[in-house]
């Protein structure tokens, strides 16, 4: 199971907010596991900071020889859940899929997260949080990474602002 085209990988699911715990006592009955996480952008206090976060949020992946492993043990490993599974049988993941996240991965193993938003000039957006909070506007375009320029109609005309992207959604 060394070479990475034949692992074949399965899903478990672990319990709330216990991806490490899981990931610990699966590495320590030898299994193979995989846990995708991401750089999630926090805003507090006007501070802007990064913290890793699952990419999917109480699941992860586990590596599984079929013919050496014995993988109803994963069931009753403290942080999981369970090993989700097709009827009696886990479920495999089909071949590519965690090799396609791993290539997506930075430097420091951090899945890269597009961060550009997918509007169009014009299109209408809502603002989520801040000083605009649930005001409604047209997006204008992008003016830098990780700002937009929307048209909000403030006093009978429309205002330019910009807005950091994550706080603009499509409305």
């Amino acid at each position: 199971m060394t070479d990475a085209a034949e692992t074949v990988w399965y899903v478990v699911q672990t319990q709330v907010n216990c991806e490490a715990k899981a990931t610990q006592n699966l590495i320590r009955q030898g299994y193979q596991v995989y846990l995708p996480r991401y750089l999630k952008r926090r805003r507090h206090a006007r501070k802007v900071d990064f913290t890793a976060k699952p990419l999917f949020p109480r699941y992860m992946f586990v590596a599984i020889d079929m013919a050496t492993q014995r993988w109803r043990s994963i069931q009753s490993t403290f942080g999981v859940a369970r090993l989700v599974t097709n009827g009696d049988a886990p479920a495999m993941v089909p071949i590519g899929i965690v090799n396609a996240l791993k290539a997506r991965e930075d430097d420091k193993g951090f899945i890269r997260m597009d961060t550009r938003p997918t509007f169009a000039p014009g299109d209408k957006v809502r603002v989520l949080a801040g000083a605009f909070m649930d005001n409604a506007g047209l997006f204008n375009g992008l003016a830098d990474r990780d700002r937009v320029s929307i048209l909000l109609e403030m006093l009978g005309r429309k205002v330019r602002v910009l807005l950091d992207a994550d706080l603009v959604v499509a409305a």
